[in-house]
This record gives structure tokens, C-alpha cells and sequence, in this order.
């Protein structure tokens, strides 16, 4: 089941722009530089005739699938593609009895190509890890959303990730003038003319997606033709493109530029403490389709980054968003996700989550392995207590206040501060409760 089949043989004269327009090597792809350009990534793998299972993530219309096929076609491998929507594991288990035969009887290595993965189940993506370990299949999975969230991390440490960016201006430019000018495969036969002032509007309506581009222009160059005379030379309006698009549809793409912009201004505008522009900016993700967990996710990672001790409550009512939404679903759901907004929103801010791990992290880093005082290892068996274990250790709530002054980091970093606490919210409470233990420190009280 070869779905990647392109020929001048077998091509259909009623595909689409954008399948007739998928290049015929790495050298006619459009974008991607980072990883095909010379000496780059995919074009090392291409020219070495050697493959690993992959994960290809990026927005829609990138080339994930033209990538998967053109790959396959380097290393001379067959190519069966199955769809994470419609697929399921028994068809894994045919693909991959039939993958063997073919090894086994022709040495004829197999490609799975795999769209939508993250839509593959836990239970379907542990029936292709056995074989994907084993070789059986060399797995190429296309994703549009972070395969941390949708892959499986046995699978998942298995493959390569590769991230496929958005198509830029320059670059959808060219694919469009590219598909105006081809008589073979493009729009050449219909003597359209695309001017600049139509260009621009085209590109920017494409969004980053090289599919979405070149389906509207070939309706809007058929709109032009339709409307002129055979002789002469038919010239894409706005009008046209405005036609093809049938409606002006928000800004937004779940894994395009837009949708990285509009990610961007909501966190700003929970962090500026702005409730109004965060909810908002979280309406435009809602309202476009934005799986509203994504969001959910957004809000969870903020409360413990950007609110922290400042308020502890903060990622309590980002959790229970979650929870609420689960229950709920939609449209209702949309209400805890506002309410968590809001309070977010209003919080007192704290970033030292964030802070105190990043520079636990250097020291660990930099410092490597320290061993563990022996006062703070425990002490179960004569032998342990015998090397010194647990010797010394202080019991705090044998203390007065449930608190001893003592030190409990490697010997190496006494001294070392990670984490400085604010001013800010509950983070003030903090702070004054620790300078207090710090003078008593510094005063040698037990």
C-alpha cells in the first residue's frame, strides 16, 4: 500500500495543486534549510543510505510527508503508510508481518510512515515498539503537536525528532510562482498570472502552510481563466483570492507561526498581570480550535513558573481547570479555563521556581556528582551505621520551633544560595520565616 506514489504514469489529472506540486527530490523542496540543505541532517541520512525511525514534527503543510516519502526513495526502502485516525492495531501487526517477509525474502528494508501519530493510542504505540526495537520497521511518524504530549516515551527515545519550521514569505513566494509557471504538474496550462499585489495576500493567508497556499491559488487561477477570454493571459485578482478563500478565517494555526505568536501574547499577558488581555488572547486559541488542554497545559506550567510560592493556591486552580474541563467538556469547559485565567492573571507574581532550579542545575552541572554527607544517608544496618551513617544528624522536631540549625548540602557548596524568595504575595511570608532561621543560624542557636 503505496500512498506516496507520484509518476508521470500514475498521476491523476484531478489531484490537487499541492499533491501534484510535492517535489521529486530534496533539491525541489522549499524550506527545511536546517535539516536538508548540504552537510545538514537529512541530506547526511539521504546521502549515507542509512535511516533511523524518525519523528517529524511541524504545522501543517511543512512537507512531513513529502520528507517521509522523499527518504524512503533515497534508501531504496518500501514505503506503507498508515493513518493515526483510521488505523489501528491489527493493521500495525499486518504491516509489520508483511515488513518481515519482505526482509526476510528480498533483504527489502520497510519505511512506516505514520500521519498523526500523536493520535495513535498508548495501547497502538506499544504494539509498534516491539517492532520498531527490532527493526522490523524503520518508523517515520509526522506530528503537528509536541511529541513530548502525544508519543510514548519508550517509543519516543527510539526515534530522531526532527522539527520541520513554517514556511516563510520568501519561501511560500516561491512555491506559488513555482506552481503558476509549471505546465506538467502546475497551473501552467491556465496562463494565469499572479501579480505581487495578490502575492502578498495569498502568502499571508497561507499562514505558514504550503498546502493551504497552493489549493486556494489553484481555485483562484480557475476563477481567473473562467473569466477571460481564451486568448489572453488570465490575471488573479484579489477578488479571485478573496473567492477561493470563501471567508477570512482567524489568524491562527495550531502548530503554525500565528499559533506560536498568539501562545506567546497570552503568557505575556498572564505575566503583565492584564486579565483582560489574557483572556482574550486565550479566547483567540479557544475560538480557532486550539485543543483546549494545550491551554490547560499553557496555564499549568505558568502557575508554577511565573506565580509560584507567591501564591501556592495558583497551580491548585490550574489542576483543577484540568479536572473541570475533563468533566465538563465543551462548550461549559470554557468557563474553569476563564476562571483559572483570571486568577492567574490577578495573582501576585514569582519566578523563582524557575530561578532556584536553573541554578540548582548549574551547580549540578558544573559540580557533578557530590557525595552525600555521611549525616544525612540513612543508617538501617549495622554495617551502614558502622561507615558512619546518620552519625551526627540533627532530628528537627526534637527542637524547639521544629527547627535545628544544620547544614544539608554536600560539604562542597556550603555557603551556596539557590534560592532568593520575593516580596511578592505569600513568597513575603517565606522570605521573612527564612531570614529568621538564618539569624539563628548565624547565632549558633540548636
Amino acid at each position: 500500500m503505496d500512498l506516496f506514489a507520484h509518476s508521470a504514469k500514475t498521476r491523476r489529472t484531478n489531484q490537487p495543486l499541492a499533491e501534484r506540486m510535492r517535489p521529486r527530490s530534496l533539491a525541489e523542496l522549499v524550506g527545511q534549510e536546517h535539516l536538508v540543505a548540504p552537510g545538514r541532517l537529512l541530506s547526511q541520512i539521504a546521502a549515507g543510505k542509512a535511516l533511523p525511525s524518525l519523528i517529524l514534527w511541524g504545522p501543517p503543510g511543512t512537507g512531513k510527508t513529502t520528507l517521509a516519502r522523499l527518504l524512503g526513495e533515497a534508501v531504496k526502502a518500501n514505503l506503507v503508510a498508515l493513518s493515526a485516525v483510521s488505523s489501528g492495531v491489527k493493521d500495525v501487526r499486518e504491516v509489520a508481518a508483511a515488513a518481515a517477509g519482505r526482509r526476510d525474502q528480498f533483504s527489502t528494508r520497510t519505511i512506516l510512515f505514520i500521519d498523526e501519530i500523536h493520535r495513535f493510542s498508548k495501547a497502538q504505540q506499544d504494539a509498534l515498539l516491539p517492532h520498531v526495537e527490532a527493526g522490523t520497521v524503520i518508523l517515520i511518524g509526522a506530528t503537528t503537536e509536541n511529541p513530548s504530549f502525544g508519543v510514548i516515551a519508550a517509543l519516543l527515545s527510539r526515534c530522531k525528532v526532527v522539527r520541520l519550521e513554517p514556511l516563510g514569505a520568501d519561501e511560500l513566494g516561491t512555491l506559488a510562482r513555482r506552481a503558476i509557471a509549471d505546465r506538467e504538474r502546475g497551473l501552467g496550462a491556465l496562463r494565469a498570472a499572479l501579480p505581487d499585489v495578490v502575492l502578498d495576500p495569498l502568502v499571508a493567508l497561507a499562514q505558514g502552510d504550503a498546502r493551504r497556499l497552493l489549493n486556494t491559488l489553484e481555485v483562484a487561477a480557475e476563477l481567473a481563466r473562467a473569466e477571460t477570454a481564451d486568448d489572453a493571459e488570465a490575471v488573479i485578482t484579489q477578488r479571485h483570492l478573496d473567492e477561493a478563500a470563501q471567508q477570512k478565517t482567524l489568524l491562527y494555526d495550531k502548530a503554525g507561526d500565528e499559533h506560536y505568536g498568539v501562545v506567546s501574547a497570552l503568557i505575556k499577558s498572564l505575566r503583565g498581570s492584564d486579565p483582560d488581555a489574557a483572556v482574550y488572547w486565550m479566547t483567540r486559541m479557544l475560538e480557532a480550535g486550539e485543543d483546549p488542554r494545550f491551554v490547560i497545559r499553557r496555564l499549568v506550567i505558568f502557575a508554577a513558573e511565573d506565580i509560584g510560592l507567591a501564591d501556592p493556591q495558583a497551580l491548585q486552580v490550574a489542576i483543577a481547570a484540568l479536572h473541570a474541563f475533563e468533566l465538563v467538556g465543551l462548550p461549559e469547559g470554557v468557563l474553569p479555563l476563564t476562571q483559572a485565567a483570571l486568577y492567574l492573571a490577578t495573582a501576585p507574581k514569582s519566578n523563582t521556581a524557575l530561578t532556584t532550579y536553573a541554578a540548582a542545575r548549574r551547580l549540578v552541572r558544573d559540580r557533578g556528582p557530590l557525595p552525600v554527607p555521611k549525616k544525612l544517608r540513612n543508617a538501617p544496618t549495622a554495617l551502614a551505621r558502622a561507615e558512619g551513617h546518620g552519625e551526627g544528624y540533627k532530628y528537627p522536631h526534637e527542637f524547639e520551633g521544629h527547627y535545628v540549625p544544620d547544614e544539608y548540602l554536600p560539604d562542597e557548596l556550603i555557603g551556596e544560595a539557590l534560592y532568593t524568595p520575593s516580596d511578592s504575595g505569600y513568597e513575603a511570608e517565606v522570605k521573612a520565616r527564612l531570614e529568621a532561621l538564618a539569624e539563628r543560624k548565624r547565632g549558633g542557636e540548636s
